[in-house]
């Protein structure tokens, strides 16, 4: 991975110096000895500070490499192994955690801490400018799968992604008597069966290789919706006065586009409700402020009236004014709530208590945080497992993308590549563009604030022949960011791992 932010082109931009004084004088006439009138303005202590482009990764890999490999799979992952060292655990049968940054220490805990955690922080220690191997395995064998979850997060200035990588190795290695009678075998049995065969193997063609967006970060590709039937949903919101500005912009923007994917693109039948809590002037504390439709235009000039002016936030209210109009889903709907806050629960009813009763009726609850949420109340509310379920953006600019993350997961994740080792890492190598915020049809750049996973699985087929036996691969992963202001249309290659970008925005003007 290569962070070198070099071909950024900060270095070259020249700062302005500071403006000097400005001065007007004139000069009286009459008699006698009289003074020159003076002013004197100035615009002093100017600085300028070049902005920072950080790009951190965390992950979360593990091997399905059967069962009663403990000992042997962690020796490769010691600290006289060749992978990066960590103590292995053998999470479920034959699957096993050979990696972690950073590491939790308590099960199924790393998906929720990526989601809700601010890892830009300087005292939050990720993969920065460090190569970590994360797949050193032996003995592979037909039916073993390996999946490496990566956590991007992108500090200070929203950017640019591209996921790249290469195939260094493809090493036919030996052909035994098996391999060498197998279809499909490029190499025959020598004289020297033990010895050294010169050429590629088939291997990197023979394994399979998904790569997809990771929406919810739990490094499981999930294609669809729980029950492929059409969606029953209330978008529940916080209108306190905190929620006022940006915040709000963005709020709204990012349920529009929310309720735009479920009614174009979900199954059809599927409907949309909207519910302020908070608010100032309302009778209760919250309200229904359009009842389930179907109907897109409506829906949005609903979301669009969002004020922020309340003086209370009262969570549950608004999941029981929601959970009162999705008791009119149909059967064959699945009743969802997504709700927004950036605060405590501070009036009305208890959150958890309002959210306990919309789940117990069949509701599936999302909840999604920014600002000053508690994620303890976020958890509260949502439906298990939290890390599944709960959302944040540390930042106002990225809660737009952080509704385009949510709505993935409702609809289903979608795939960045598909097919075989070889072909994932020659399509790697010229560099696949990341989409910001899948949710819209133009390619956006990723924001600060907010994490986003990008999910890379492999599997070595259980029909896989004889002709990959001794076979190995080895392979680089990496990403690359560029800034996104001054750089609409970013002209990057790539050479392997190794990017060069030649775009019009890092010369400056």
């Amino acid at each position: 991975m290569d962070n070198n932010n070099d071909n950024l082109g900060l270095s070259r931009r020249k700062l302005l110096a500071g403006l000097g004084a400005v001065g007007v004088a004139s000069a009286g006439a009459g008699l006698g000895t009289t003074a020159y009138f003076s002013d004197e303005e100035s615009f002093a202590n100017n600085t300028l500070t070049a902005g920072e482009l950080d790009l951190k990764l965390d992950y979360r890999a593990t091997y399905a490499g059967g069962t009663g490999r403990i000992d042997e799979i962690n020796g490769w992952y010691s600290d006289s192994g060749p992978g990066e060292p960590f103590d292995v655990v053998e999470e479920e049968e034959g699957v096993y955690l050979i990696g972690e940054v950073p590491s939790i220490n308590e099960a199924d805990a790393w998906e929720e801490e990526v989601q809700t955690r601010d890892f830009c922080l300087p005292e939050v220690d990720l993969v920065n400018g460090d190569d970590i191997p994360v797949f050193v395995l032996e003995d592979v064998k037909p039916g073993d799968c390996g999946e490496v979850t990566v956590s991007l997060h992108i500090c200070d200035n929203p950017s640019w992604v591209w996921m790249n990588g290469e195939l260094t190795a493809n090493d036919e290695n030996t052909v035994s008597e098996p391999e060498a009678g197998a279809d499909g075998e490029g190499n025959a049995l020598g004289d020297d069966s033990d010895g050294p065969i010169s050429g590629e193997g088939e291997l990197a063609d023979a394994i399979d290789v998904t790569m997809w967006y990771d929406e919810n970060c739990n490094n499981v590709y999930e294609p669809g919706g729980e029950t492929g039937g059409p969606l029953c949903v209330q978008i529940v919101l916080d209108a306190s006065g905190s929620m006022s500005g940006n915040r709000n912009t963005q709020a709204i923007n990012g349920a529009k586009t929310l309720a735009e994917s479920i009614l174009q693109d979900s199954p059809a039948g599927s409907r949309v409700g909207v519910t302020f809590f908070s608010a100032s002037g309302y009778d209760q504390s919250a309200q229904v402020i359009q009842t389930l439709t179907d109907d897109l235009d409506d829906v949005l000039d609903a979301i669009d009236t969002l004020p922020a002016n309340g003086s209370n936030t009262a969570i549950g209210e608004g999941i029981e004014a929601a959970q009162s109009d999705l008791e009119n889903c149909d059967d064959d709907e699945s009743p969802t709530m997504i709700v927004l806050t950036d605060g405590d629960n501070n009036a009305g009813t208890n959150p958890g208590v309002a959210a306990d009763g919309a789940k117990a009726d069949g509701t599936t609850i999302y909840a999604l945080g920014v600002g000053g949420a508690q994620v303890s109340t976020l958890n509260a509310i949502s439906s298990d497992p939290d890390e599944e379920y709960v959302f944040f953006a540390s930042d106002d600019d990225a809660l737009e993308q952080a509704f385009g993350l949510l709505g993935e997961t409702l609809l289903g994740e979608s795939i960045i590549f598909e097919g075989s080792l070889l072909d994932a890492m020659t399509a790697l190598e010229e560099g696949i563009a990341l989409d910001g915020n899948r949710a819209t049809e133009a390619r956006e750049p990723f924001d600060g604030g907010l994490t986003q996973c990008v999910g890379f699985e492999w599997c070595l087929p259980t029909d896989v022949g004889n002709e990959v036996q001794t076979d190995s691969v080895a392979f680089d992963l990496g990403f690359y960011a560029e800034q996104f202001r001054h750089n609409d249309d970013p002209q990057v290659t790539f050479n392997g791992t190794q990017a060069n970008s030649t775009s019009t925005g890092n010369v400056s003007q």
